[in-house]
């Protein structure tokens, strides 16, 4: 059986050449990710996809006209970046317009995966949770702050709209692997080797010299192995490229850990084939004794503007320390009556500050990062520490002179300053809980597409 990966996340592009050569022979399913948590919790919490949409569109406007003509099922996991049911609804709305532009009759299998709060309250209050980390426990509370929460889902809901014979599977959060190991499970395949191929299949063309997230990779599973093929003719795949890939965000060099089980590479193999393939075989597989879901919940902690600013002189980093204790100083006290009762939090974030070489003078890039309670406030925080900055003065010392010029200390790239970044989330949750059954969050449907 084959499979293709469209590339590493929709959205980042791939060669139109090489997804045409995957399909000059027969293509059995063609899977991609949609999202992920690495961005961080904004776009959980606010609903945006950290794709472009544009981007997205482009992928989608010449992937799935071809996935259905040639009869290939085409499956999407953590849609819309995050995979809220506001993601799933976003990337709906731009698969309707793409079936629209390119007359395409669709049935689209669809995959909610949120849960509220009252879920996992309950599993918290049973001692279902299980914490990733001794620095982040679950509490009542912040599960009650919680303005959003995603179960990370595994195969088998994606199984279940397979079977309906859906044209193509648009997935909330979702695992990675479970985007290619759902078809290589629902055909029969070992699930040693289905979970380590769509392990190393997840990121594209990754697995490949030259690496590029942005290029469609072809998987060939069989009875006793799998086989990996970059479309891309420019692109080959090595023995250490996919072992390093097979390590990829994994805590155990020898274990793949999913809600289904648990993948052994202690007996993994890899053979270069040709000079463009490479078999693994030998993988093996333990089935979960006792299943889990991830879980990933945000809440709105504030609200952001930052100044961007640079500085060209060398006396003048050495002393930076002491100028930003000098500007929050400054803040406390002519801003105090407007602070009182605030809630407000104030960065420096410093960025470089060696020489280049002897002939060029020292350079630092700072970062006023101001969060606070709304944003009005925020900008006015963010204002008072760039204006004082930018002409706080400072006297000798044992390690620099005096400030002598009466210009300003920071050099301003852009103009505006400062920029209005809007709304700030913070994780809440991250945590495992225990399951009755690993479909109990999913929630699906098969809609028909005209």
């Amino acid at each position: 059986m084959k499979i293709v990966a469209l590339n590493g996340m929709l959205g980042y592009g791939y060669d139109e050449a090489s997804l045409r050569l995957a399909f000059e022979e027969k293509v059995d399913y063609i899977g991609v990710d949609a999202g992920s948590i690495d961005p961080g919790p904004y776009y959980l919490g606010s609903g945006h996809s950290f794709t472009d949409r544009m981007g997205v569109k482009r992928d989608l406007s010449l992937a799935l006209p071809l996935a259905k003509k040639n009869g290939a099922q085409m499956i999407v996991g953590t849609s819309g970046g995050s995979g809220s049911h506001v993601h799933v609804d976003w990337l709906y709305e731009i698969v309707q317009e793409v079936a629209r532009e390119n007359g395409l009759e669709l049935r689209v299998g669809v995959v909610y995966s949120d849960v509220d709060n009252e879920y996992v309250a309950k599993k918290l209050e049973e001692g279902k949770i299980i914490n990733l980390g001794d620095h982040f426990p679950l509490t009542q509370k912040a599960v009650k702050d919680s303005c959003r929460i995603v179960s990370q889902i595994g195969a088998g809901p994606i199984i279940s709209l397979l079977k309906e014979g859906v044209d193509l599977v648009i997935a909330g959060r979702a695992c990675d692997t479970a985007i290619y190991a759902a078809p290589c499970i629902l055909n029969g395949y070992d699930p040693g080797l289905t979970y380590h191929m769509a392990k190393i299949m997840e990121c594209g063309a990754m697995c490949a010299e030259p690496v590029a997230a942005a290029d469609v990779m072809q998987g060939y599973i069989t009875k006793d192995y799998f086989e990996l093929r970059p479309a891309n003719p420019a692109r080959r795949c090595t023995i250490e490229r996919v072992a390093a890939h097979t390590l990829y965000e994994q805590s155990d060099p020898l274990k793949i850990v999913e809600p289904e089980g648990c993948v052994d590479l202690t007996t993994s193999r890899y053979e270069q084939v040709d000079g463009r393939t490479v078999r693994v075989y030998g993988s093996g597989y333990h089935h979960a004794e006792e299943p889990t879901l991830k879980l990933e919940g945000v809440k709105l902690s504030g609200y952001r503007t930052i100044s961007i600013a640079g500085i060209n002189d060398g006396d003048t980093i050495i002393r930076l320390p002491e100028l930003c204790d000098c500007v929050r100083a400054f803040i406390e006290e002519n801003a105090k009556e407007m602070l009182k009762g605030k809630t407000w939090k104030l960065q420096f974030r410093r960025y470089g500050g060696h020489a280049l070489d002897d002939t060029v003078s020292a350079a630092m890039g700072v970062v006023i990062d101001v969060v606070a309670e709304t944003q009005a406030l925020a900008n006015t925080i963010c204002s008072l520490a760039r204006t004082r900055l930018l002409h706080c003065d400072f006297m000798a010392n044992d390690v620099t002179p005096a400030r002598k010029s009466t210009a300003g200390n920071l050099a301003f790239p852009f103009s505006p300053s400062d920029v209005k970044m809007g709304e700030v989330y913070e994780l809440t949750i991250y945590h495992l809980t225990k399951v009755d059954h690993l479909e109990e969050t999913a929630k699906t449907e098969v809609r028909e597409i005209k």
